[in-house]
Parts: structure tokens; C-alpha cells; sequence
């Protein structure tokens, strides 16, 4: 049974870590609104963008000069899988839930006899996945130095997946991050880069209420320089939902931990309590039984 002094102990102990536990939740909710804010924002403009290239890309469909980036290389050969997770953690399983839906999309591939390079953006996905595909890294991005992720970051990424490509690398990418929701809640989500993926519907074209358009220059410019755009648009987005997700995430478990802490110095209490009632009850009956033996 541990002694008075190593329950002071750990209850001083106990107490210092929920200080630190609860600091760190505040610091996670008061960063967590401008983050949800800026995910919130990045999400009109993608889905726009979306809906216009699903728009342009109708005209395309089985063009000899359609873009590589949205025809694709026509094999499906080599597949690159971009992971993006925070650089810390302490945030439950935000990273791990990431990394497993990436991880089980890789074993599927490896099973269908697929060749896989992976590219990792952040600390835990790289250290996750590494284990086991350290060999299939390409290349690996983190932002600990950054105070606040912006574009020049996702078109950074964007750019090295554009020069793999262009080198003929790869001939389908997938990103791995996850969407948030709310505190509570962040969706792992797997999203096709290359060829690019068109909003559900898009494939039999787009209801443009009975308008024509005509595009100048011809569709297959505008495309040439919007396809390189938007996956930077969808990169950035990606990180501005992992950022959100990861100060949700964080402020959930770390609250979850204050309150675990605090249950815990209640049955160290109770336990220090009876240990010391027990003492003094011991002390008493040895004064008692030594005055009765004189």
C-alpha cells in the first residue's frame, strides 16, 4: 500500500497535469474559431470551382486534346497517395483515423498488383505510414515552423504532384485528410486529385437551366489553366479542414482528459483519506493498548 507521502504526491502530480490539460484546451478553442472559419470559407470557392470545370469538361469527354489532368494518363498502373495529417499530436485519433483509411487504401492496391508511391504532409501521417511503406515515400512535408498553414504552402505540394505527374510517375493520386464537421466529429475522406474527380452528376452534364455558354479562349486553354488552379484550390482546402479537425480533435480529448484527471484526484483523495483515518485509528490503539498496560 503507498504511504501518505507518495499519495500527496500524486495527487500534487495529477493536479499539475490537469492545469496543463485544461491549458491546452483553451489554447485549442480559442484557436479552433478562426480555423473553422477559414475552412468554412475555402469550401464555396472549391465546390465553385468544381462546378465549372464539371461544366467545361462535358465539352471534352473523349477529345484526343483533352488535358492529361483530366483524361488521365489512360492506365491506372501506379497510383500516388498524398496523406495529409497534423505535425502534433495529443489530439485523439485524428492522425491515426487518417492514417488508417489511407493505410487500407494502400493494402488494396498493393493486393490488386498496383505499384504505390506515397506522399506524406505532416509529422504523425509520415511517422504513421512509415513503418510499414517507409520504402514508397516519396516525399514528406511539415509545417511545425509555420504559425498559420496558407496557400504558398498548398501550392508548394500542388507543384511537386504536378512535376511527378508531368514525369510520368504516377497515373492516379489520391488525397487523404479529414473534413470537419464539428468539434466532435472529423470524416476521414479520400478524394481523387488526378484525373480530376467531377461532383456526382457531372458525367452526364451539368443542368445549366437552359443557358449556352461560349468560351473564349476554347475550353481546352481554360482547362490547361484551371486544372493546375484547382488542385491547389482542393490541396489547400485539404489543410484548412485538417487544421480545423486537429484543434476540434484536440480540444475534445483535451477535455476529456481534465475531466478523467479530475475523477482521478477524487478517488486518490478518497484513497488518501482512508489510508491516513487508518494511521490515526492505529496510532489511538497503541497509546490506548500501551496506557492500559501500565
Amino acid at each position: 500500500m503507498a504511504s501518505l507521502k507518495d499519495l500527496r504526491n500524486r495527487i500534487a502530480s495529477v493536479k499539475a497535469t490537469q492545469k496543463i490539460t485544461k491549458a491546452m484546451q483553451m489554447v485549442a478553442a480559442a484557436k479552433l474559431r478562426r480555423a473553422q472559419e477559414a475552412a468554412e470559407a475555402a469550401r464555396p470557392y472549391a465546390e465553385r470551382m468544381d462546378r465549372v470545370l464539371a461544366n467545361l469538361s462535358t465539352g471534352m469527354a473523349g477529345r484526343p486534346d483533352a488535358p492529361a489532368l483530366l483524361a488521365g494518363t489512360g492506365k491506372d498502373n501506379v497510383h500516388l497517395v498524398v496523406v495529409a495529417t497534423a505535425d502534433r499530436g495529443l489530439c485523439g485519433g485524428f492522425n491515426s483515423s487518417i492514417a488508417r483509411l489511407a493505410r487500407t487504401h494502400i493494402r488494396k492496391l498493393i493486393g490488386e498488383g498496383k505499384t504505390v508511391k506515397i506522399v506524406t504532409v505532416g509529422r504523425k501521417g509520415r511517422d504513421a505510414l512509415r513503418r510499414d511503406y517507409g520504402d514508397k515515400i516519396v516525399k514528406s512535408y511539415e509545417f511545425t515552423g509555420i504559425r498559420q498553414i496558407g496557400f504558398q504552402q498548398a501550392e508548394d505540394i500542388s507543384r511537386a504532384v504536378l512535376e511527378l505527374f508531368e514525369a510520368g510517375e504516377f497515373d492516379v493520386a489520391t488525397l487523404f485528410y479529414s473534413k470537419f464537421v464539428n468539434v466532435v466529429s472529423q470524416i476521414p475522406t479520400a478524394q481523387q486529385l488526378i484525373p480530376a474527380s467531377l461532383p456526382e452528376g457531372a458525367e452526364g452534364g451539368v443542368d445549366l437551366g437552359g443557358a449556352v455558354y461560349e468560351y473564349e479562349p476554347d475550353e481546352t486553354e481554360i482547362l490547361k489553366d484551371l486544372l493546375p488552379r484547382n488542385l491547389s484550390v482542393q490541396i489547400f482546402r485539404a489543410l484548412l479542414e485538417n487544421v480545423a479537425g486537429e484543434f476540434g480533435a484536440k480540444m475534445s480529448a483535451m477535455d476529456s482528459a481534465t475531466r478523467n484527471a479530475g475523477d482521478m484526484i477524487k478517488k486518490l483523495n478518497i484513497t488518501y483519506n482512508r489510508s491516513r483515518q487508518a494511521m490515526i485509528t492505529k496510532e489511538l490503539i497503541e497509546i490506548i493498548s500501551g496506557a492500559e498496560a501500565l
